[in-house]
């Protein structure tokens, strides 16, 4: 009932952050996309693993294709840039689940630490984990799944829920995977953002006159 229960919370908070950040979805979906358009599949590979085995064995297909290059021996430039925003990303999605999943729980679940710890044992060796890592070169790390979770407990701690919800606003102001290698220069810098240059100042006056509209036109125009 535990495993249940803590895994339904889980759920829960993962289905409220992608319900209040509404670019998120479409952000992943952008990154995969960006991926996907360099994909060249690789028919010298199928041709020699479907010589390998027998084709009326469906496992063995299956496990042969799992092991097969057929989407090239190596990533482009553009898809290693795609697959550092996807982990990233994914990364940032599960460290705030595991927070939040935490925080919700420790008081209402005996041993909700242990059950913690082995959602993300299981989530590191996982189907889809391999699934992605032998398809695509996609290792969502361990080790970046604690920099994010570290980095939102971070944020709520100078800054409360509105620091650490509000780095979801924007693509732009969200984490990046440098800002997951130096977690407390990226809160520093949410707390003491830089101050605008002139050329922000300029676009920032630029904006305000066009959603005020321009007096001068309209008297031209009359």
């Amino acid at each position: 009932v535990a495993d249940g229960l803590f895994l339904a919370v889980r759920e829960a908070a993962r289905v409220r952050l992608f319900a209040e950040v509404p670019w998120l979805a479409a952000h992943l979906e952008a990154t995969v996309r960006d991926y996907a358009r360099h994909i060249v599949i690789d028919t010298d590979a199928i041709e020699a693993t479907l010589r390998e085995v027998d084709a009326s064995d469906l496992t063995a297909v299956q496990e042969a294709f799992s092991r097969a290059e057929v989407f090239g021996r190596r990533p482009t430039t553009e898809q290693q840039a795609a697959l550092e925003r996807l982990e990233t990303t994914l990364a940032l999605v599960e460290g705030w689940v595991d927070l939040v999943t935490d925080q919700a729980v420790a008081a209402h679940l005996p041993g909700a630490g242990a059950l913690g710890e082995a959602v993300r044992r299981r989530r590191a060796g996982g189907p889809a984990e391999k699934t992605f890592a032998a398809l695509v070169g996609l290792e969502l790390r361990p080790r970046r799944l604690r920099d994010a979770r570290n980095l939102w407990a971070a944020l709520e701690d100078r800054g409360g829920l509105t620091l650490r919800d509000g780095s979801w606003a924007h693509p732009d102001l969200a984490p990046s995977a440098a800002d997951l290698d130096d977690p407390l220069g990226y809160v520093e810098r949410r707390i003491h953002p830089p101050a605008p240059d002139a050329m922000d100042a300029e676009l920032d006056r630029l904006l305000r006159d066009f959603d005020a509209g321009d007096p001068g036109d309209d008297a031209g125009r009359g």
